[in-house]
């Protein structure tokens, strides 16, 4: 301990008492400094539970989450919004995900045609891209097996991501999918199609790797949708659609007209298969929705099928990924493939090339 000397003599440099102001502030300091460590160890605690027991590999939406985070990429094309990375590889929801060289979760096809191959692209969401099954269980791959069985070599290209709408779908296909020159498109419309997306934006690091926020606010959301504080999913997604007046249907309805005026220039057929919400098939509540979508598909020359007939039988449950995850599972798949094959084989059948498609 220094000693200096004052006029009063020595006196210790580390013997000088604080003012009470000093000593408030430091009190203020050490208080603010106890509180950031204690939400740290809160939250790293948080954190740390959410990973270690709640993060089973089956939680939709920590898998979507992941998802996004490493299959993901921004598209430079605002309207499309993000695109999967090539070549990326994930295991969500309980099965392996990869994507080819061009971001698609599908074997690689080359842009050029294969001679006496039918093609047609698919265009679609999660439900396409086949969330939470195996790329050979998917609506796209059932459909190669199919027409195979009726002796029509045809490659199907899964051009799905998660979370489309009909803008960036046909974007998409405007943009890049159309470089497969198909036969047939195939749209699978889904009932948040009319959804108008904001901008994306790459996530920091912090939004990257915390599960724990993602967690909290799937939870705090069902809390408020159970107490009526947010609109039931139903009263929701037919707001969207205001009884064929809403924003988003009619910016979709103009994209519907780029397709049609692209295709028809061409000579490809288009189906708008009809992918409905499967929280209750027995009661359904969005066929106001189905309607306008079977409306449109009229108007513009579309062919039109709705794959609810074919799920009206089965218990709703029997039909999802898993609790809590209204996904088609294997079993949807196959119905899906089911409606969209009773139409597409016909149209298949009238398509000029290939030359080789034979009669039942």
């Amino acid at each position: 301990m220094r000693t200096v000397w004052t006029r009063n003599g020595p006196a210790s440099m580390g013997s000088r008492s604080l003012s009470p102001e000093d000593a408030m502030k430091r009190e203020q300091i050490f208080g603010v400094i106890a509180a950031v460590i204690c939400v740290l160890v809160v939250a790293a605690s948080i954190e740390g539970y959410v990973r270690l027991v709640v993060d089973n590999g089956m939680q939709f939406d920590l898998e979507m989450f992941k998802y996004a985070r490493d299959v993901k990429v921004i598209s430079p094309d605002p309207l499309i919004g993000h695109v999967h990375g090539p070549n990326r590889t994930a295991h969500l929801m309980g099965v392996d995900v990869a994507t080819n060289s061009k971001g698609l979760r599908d074997r690689e096809i080359p842009y050029e045609r294969t001679p006496g191959t039918l093609r047609v692209v698919m265009l679609g969401d999660s439900g396409t891209f086949g969330w939470g099954v195996r790329p050979e269980q998917t609506y796209s791959k059932l459909l190669e097996g199919m027409f195979a069985e009726k002796g029509l070599k045809t490659e199907v290209v899964n051009t799905g991501v998660g979370n489309y709408k009909t803008i960036p779908e046909i974007e998409y296909f405007l943009t890049e999918a159309y470089k497969y020159s198909p036969d047939l498109v195939v749209v699978s419309y889904s009932f948040n199609d009319a959804e108008i997306l904001p901008p994306h934006h790459a996530p920091n690091v912090f939004q990257r790797n915390c599960l724990s926020c993602v967690f909290i606010t799937g939870r705090f959301d069902t809390l408020l949708r159970r107490f009526s504080a947010r609109p039931e999913w139903s009263e929701y997604y037919l707001g969207l659609y205001q009884d064929g007046k809403g924003a988003g249907w009619l910016e979709s309805k103009e994209y519907f007209k780029k397709l049609r005026d692209y295709c028809k220039e061409r000579g490809i057929g288009v189906l708008i298969a009809n992918i409905p919400e499967i929280h209750d098939v027995q009661h359904y509540k969005l066929q106001s929705i189905t309607d306008l979508a079977h409306k449109m598909a009229d108007e513009y020359g579309f062919e039109f099928v709705d794959s609810l007939d074919w799920m009206r039988t089965v218990d709703s449950p029997k039909l999802w990924i898993a609790p809590g995850d209204p996904h088609p599972n294997v079993l949807g798949h196959q119905f899906i493939a089911q409606a969209i094959f009773s139409k597409l084989y016909p149209m298949a059948q009238a398509v000029q090339k290939p030359q080789s498609i034979k009669s039942d």
